[in-house]
């Protein structure tokens, strides 16, 4: 498993904690560093992903809401709606991470961490994002 994905998941675990129990993702990040087993190299890029989710938090929100037709961000489960965000993310704002990527990436993470039908819904979602957003060069 690569850097990158060890990050995301990592990310994942950080959003997923911070909605959780309420507390802000971007503090809680070094905790949750310093009392799980992280491989060292994928913090710096899971950093990234958190800070850059948090600061861009109703860009990418809305963004998700405008393209998740007949479906509220509050009905989506926790999961879903974090890896949606970390893809969002990656599309708008990592010009380095191609815009496939961002979804494959999160699809293999619904695989890991989701339900069976978490994948297609996750893709489909993405996809309506993806055609949203212009070509990338």
């Amino acid at each position: 498993m690569g850097i990158r994905r060890k990050a995301r998941e990592l990310a994942l675990n950080a959003l997923y904690q911070g909605e959780m129990t309420a507390t802000p993702v971007a503090e809680k990040f070094p905790l949750l560093c310093d009392n799980f087993e992280i491989n060292k190299k994928a913090i710096p890029y899971g950093q990234l992903l958190v800070d850059g989710i948090t600061d861009n938090w109703d860009v990418i929100d809305k963004k998700i809401a405008d393209s998740a037709a007949n479906w509220r961000m509050s009905r989506m489960s926790v999961l879903d709606r974090n890896i949606i965000r970390l893809a969002t993310y990656e599309m708008l704002f990592q010009k380095d991470v191609p815009n496939q990527v961002a979804i494959n990436e999160a699809v293999e993470l619904a695989k890991r961490f989701c339900t069976d039908d978490s994948p297609a819904f996750i893709n489909g979602i993405l996809d309506a994002i993806l055609k949203t957003l212009a070509p990338e060069e």
